[in-house]
């Protein structure tokens, strides 16, 4: 048995796959914020009842954010940033006394995608998370990317390409930077755009229906992220090339984003035509967990 677990920065999730890869059982929890103790305790608390609930003991594997300096063996880049700086790995292990695998979770959305999901069978996938961050996995014949730092994919904290005047220099991050990518397209950053415009306080989701209910505020945030989301994947086109690139996280439930995307990165993309194909999950929001759990070969 298999175990993943995609620690997130609002959520954990943890499922149990058996050898063939079919889904055992499924448990979530919120994530302890700003709690680095209570995040170890709650991913070894979750760990445990899956393997209480199916009667067996499981390796494990977690997708998380940022990933292992390989100077330190601590965790750095993390948007949950009480991880940062932190034996993560080493203090999970501990707690379950036994080894366990950690991958960046967008390299792990993007294998698995890669792997059974929405681009399958193809040579260079650019897996996007558009989550509470925005992150990015690349896997190029079946194997993940990494790089020798680590951080391939990280596109989320390079600058907006292409800004307006009224984007640069953009909202400070969390990085120490101004103007990421991530600020504009998270999901807080998407909701902060709406908000600093004259809006109320809402989430993604909210933002959306009013969009589709006829309001011209949502609607014109909805428009300035396409933008934002086309310029960005266009950069990474002209960089990477990927046959395919896949969506995952709460805004790549928006449905347009699939014909307007597309239609907009054209202008960017250094070549006469785009032929690389903008998909979202087949595994939604699950794709990430599956991957971590499919870190452990058979």
């Amino acid at each position: 048995m298999r175990i993943g677990v995609d620690l997130g920065g609002t959520k954990i999730e943890a499922l149990a796959l058996n050898e063939q890869g079919q889904e055992l059982f499924r448990r979530r929890v919120s994530t302890p914020q700003q709690d680095y103790p209570g995040t170890v305790q709650a991913v070894a608390d979750l760990v445990r009842s899956l393997e209480v609930e199916l009667g067996q003991v499981g390796t494990v594997g977690v997708a998380m954010p940022g990933t292992l300096s390989r100077s330190t063996g601590h965790v750095k880049n993390a948007n949950s940033v009480w991880l940062n700086g932190q034996p993560f790995d080493h203090d999970l292990s501990s707690a379950l006394q036994r080894p366990i695998r950690l991958s960046n979770d967008a390299n792990c959305f993007a294998l698995s995608e890669a792997s059974d999901g929405a681009a399958v069978g193809v040579g260079v996938v650019f897996g996007v998370i558009l989550g509470t961050g925005t992150g990015g996995g690349i896997v190029v014949g079946g194997q993940v990317l990494t790089g020798p730092n680590g951080i391939a994919g990280e596109w989320g904290h390079n600058p907006l390409p292409w800004p307006t005047n009224q984007e640069w220099p953009g909202p400070p991050c969390y990085c120490g930077k101004t103007g990421c990518i991530e600020t504009f397209l998270s999901g807080p950053g998407f909701a902060r755009d709406y908000h600093e415009t004259g809006g109320e306080a809402l989430t993604g989701p909210e933002i959306v229906q009013r969009s589709e209910q006829g309001e011209t505020l949502a609607e014109l945030t909805l428009v300035r992220y396409q933008s934002r989301l086309a310029r960005a994947l266009a950069s990474v086109i002209n960089i990477l090339d990927p046959d395919v690139i896949v969506l995952g996280g709460g805004m790549s439930n928006i449905t347009r984003l699939y014909t307007q995307i597309p239609y907009l990165w054209g202008p960017y993309v250094f070549s006469d035509r785009v032929d690389t194909r903008l998909a979202p999950a087949k595994h939604g929001d699950a794709s990430g967990v599956r991957g971590a759990a499919w870190l452990w070969p058979t």
